[in-house]
């Protein structure tokens, strides 16, 4: 999973509660003060109307400096960006402030509401001291523009550095040998130890930002914003993760198994933590990529999106190639090499948006064709992670992504889309209502549509050979999907508990790298392919932990997601096993996501949830049911096995 809000969306989430302007008086950082002994009901109104109106004000223009600052990283971007991080920094620690006035005040309905998101909605809590502030926001942006630039350059090869997505096509392959893995998988963790540092001083500052706020610290205060006691959160959270653990467990199992045999024991032991490495992804968070290595049943037609996408993309770069002849310069054939690489990144675009204007939604912007990065320049640095912007709350939407021709890329367009669909169904509410229900919703709309890329849909659109259904196909599908969807679930769930602890002061800063991979075999079952040491900053190698974007969200998307589906495919009037519905060219599902969406966080996430699903609950029922099918498959297949770790 590539996903969705990267820094300048956390930043601009923040934004959304700082700063605010009134016709009255203001102080220095333009935060509406009510010069009155006693304020009113009416007085909290226009304070939360101030700020909306600013937010219309200065979200375009902030937007613009975040999205320089990720498509052209240079000195000149990241001081601008430094600048405006400060600026709201400031808006914020005074708008919370101001805030208390009302504390005492009965507020109902609306305001109510949009006071809450005041109150919780600093992702960076700031301290109130103004050297601090200017301090946190500059470690802010260094942190991000120190992954978005980062290359490992060995010191056995000459004038070559290999960027994040030269050593991911290596971790990806599954051919490319276990040294190869190894190097590439070393390589990429020499970007962060220079982040460990400014990454302790950045937690620091956040919690006494917190502390200042009112809260123990910044995770209480990030497990504040569920529409419900942090510590209750903390428990739902934990509830869910033991539901799904079982089949967890039992896929972690048969991976085991299947790499032992292609590796040999003396690298994938018996009973052991499998090495981090070998399961193709720079992360281990999804294992899509060694389906090929673990793939239960061969012999019948393939599934793999991949192999379709990199014919179509050859034969477009073969046929203008053609038509530059033989005597094409070595600059004409590279021109002819990225044209090929931008038109595959669109015609996939273009695929995931048909698949929500046949649910009744509107074309993109031609804006969006315009100004959304698809391919990485060749020219420039920029951050690669994929995210979705919404750049004035009016409909500029885009995505930012460094597309290549394989199915992650693929279903991480379809993702994305999600994010923007979600923006343009709130665009109406006014600026402090622009968001999801809680981050989990926002992450999980473009993964419930991924859901319904079944096999079925997949042939439809000539991107896989039709598939005869059999039990045997409907075993390789789920296990395809659950390489992703049940791989990730305890990464999802481990990287804010890391920063959960080094928040709590549980983790110090002498046992950060320790410490993390004591939870990625906990809750994983893996362990470093090499000897890992406190010079050693593991967690600054994954984009969320220097960009500073909360990962709970991902985790519980992996959850809402089938619930999501699921109601979903009730509205399509699917009839069949849960795992074979696609509710593709349904208008009907269409209208009733759309209904929700509209809503924006301008509700209760409870009321959002009963109103697509009929239950206020998040719960595990429907993604366990989608994989019942597979579940039973791995108990039997994993029988006389020693699983566990």
């Amino acid at each position: 999973m590539k996903c969705a809000f990267n820094l300048v969306a956390t930043i601009l989430l923040v934004m959304l509660f700082s700063g605010c302007e009134s016709t009255g008086t203001t102080n220095n950082y333009g935060v509406a003060t009510i010069e009155k002994e006693e304020v009113t009901i009416e007085d909290a109104v226009a304070f939360i109307e101030s700020h909306n109106q600013h937010e219309r004000r200065v979200w375009k223009p902030y937007s613009i400096a975040f999205w320089l600052a990720d498509t052209q990283i240079n000195p000149d971007t990241q001081a601008v960006v430094s600048n405006v991080l400060e600026e709201i920094l400031r808006y914020d620690a005074r708008l919370v402030e101001e805030s208390k006035q009302f504390n005492g005040i009965q507020l109902q309905g609306p305001t109510a509401r949009a006071m809450n998101l005041v109150r919780i909605g600093a992702k960076i809590p700031a301290p109130s001291d103004d050297d601090k502030i200017a301090e946190l926001a500059e470690l802010s942006s260094q942190l991000s523009a120190m992954y978005g630039a980062g290359k490992w350059c060995p010191d056995d090869e000459l004038d070559k550095c290999y960027s994040l997505g030269a050593l991911e096509n290596i971790i990806e392959d599954p051919m490319t040998s276990n040294d190869q893995k190894l190097r590439a998988w070393k390589g990429w963790r020499t970007i962060s130890p220079p982040m460990r540092d400014k990454y302790q001083r950045m937690a620091e500052l956040m919690n006494e930002g917190a502390i200042e706020l009112g809260f123990n610290d910044t995770g209480e205060l990030w497990r504040s914003g569920y529409d419900m006691p942090a510590d209750k959160f903390a428990q739902v959270s934990e509830a869910l993760w033991t539901d799904v653990q079982p089949l967890y467990n039992s896929l972690h199992c048969y991976v085991r198994d299947q790499l032992q045999q292609r590796y040999g024991e003396n690298t994938v032991p018996s009973n052991a933590l499998i090495p981090a490495h070998l399961l193709g992804n720079m992360w281990a968070q999804s294992w899509s990529n060694i389906y090929p290595l673990v793939e239960p049943f061969d012999g019948l037609p393939s599934i793999d999106v991949s192999l379709g996408l990199k014919k179509r993309r050859a034969e477009k770069e073969s046929e203008l190639k053609s038509k530059l002849g033989n005597g094409a310069s070595i600059k004409e054939l590279a021109e002819a090499e990225y044209e090929a690489d931008e038109w595959i990144a669109r015609e996939m675009v273009k695929s995931a948006e048909q698949f929500y204007v046949s649910m009744g939604m509107g074309k993109l912007p031609e804006s969006f064709w315009v100004r959304s990065q698809f391919v990485k320049p060749r020219d420039r640095d920029v951050v690669c992670h994929a995210s979705a912007w919404d750049m004035d709350l009016q409909g500029d939407v885009r995505i930012k992504m460094c597309i290549e021709p394989n199915l992650d890329d693929l279903t991480t367009i379809y993702h994305e889309l999600g994010h923007l669909y979600y923006d343009l169904a709130y665009n109406a509410l006014e600026p402090i209502f622009q968001s999801s229900a809680h981050d989990g919703f926002h992450e999980a709309i473009g993964d419930t549509i991924v859901l319904a890329m079944t096999p079925k849909y997949l042939a439809s659109q000539g991107l896989i050979e039709p598939v005869i259904p059999s039990e045997e196909a409907t075993i390789n599908s789920q296990m395809k999907s659950a390489l992703t969807k049940i791989a990730f679930l305890p990464f999802g769930k481990l990287i804010d508990e890391w920063r959960w602890k080094v928040f709590s002061g549980e983790i110090q800063p002498d046992s950060y790298n320790g410490s993390w991979w004591s939870l990625r075999a906990e809750y994983q079952g893996i362990d470093a392919p090499v000897r890992r040491s406190e010079s050693d900053f593991d967690p600054g190698a994954k984009y969320h932990v220097p960009a500073n974007v909360s990962y709970t969200r991902y985790f519980l998307s992996f959850i809402l997601q089938f619930q999501f589906y699921e109601a979903l495919c009730d509205a399509a009037d699917h009839k069949g096993p849960l795992y074979q519905c696609s509710f593709f060219g349904s208008k009907e599902a269409g209208a009733h996501l759309n209904a929700m969406m509209a809503n924006g966080q301008s509700q209760r996430w409870q009321d959002s949830m009963v109103q697509l699903t009929g239950t206020r609950e998040m719960s595990a029922d429907a993604l366990l049911e989608y994989f019942t099918p597979l579940k039973e498959w791995l108990d039997k297949e994993n029988s006389g096995r020693s699983c566990g770790w």
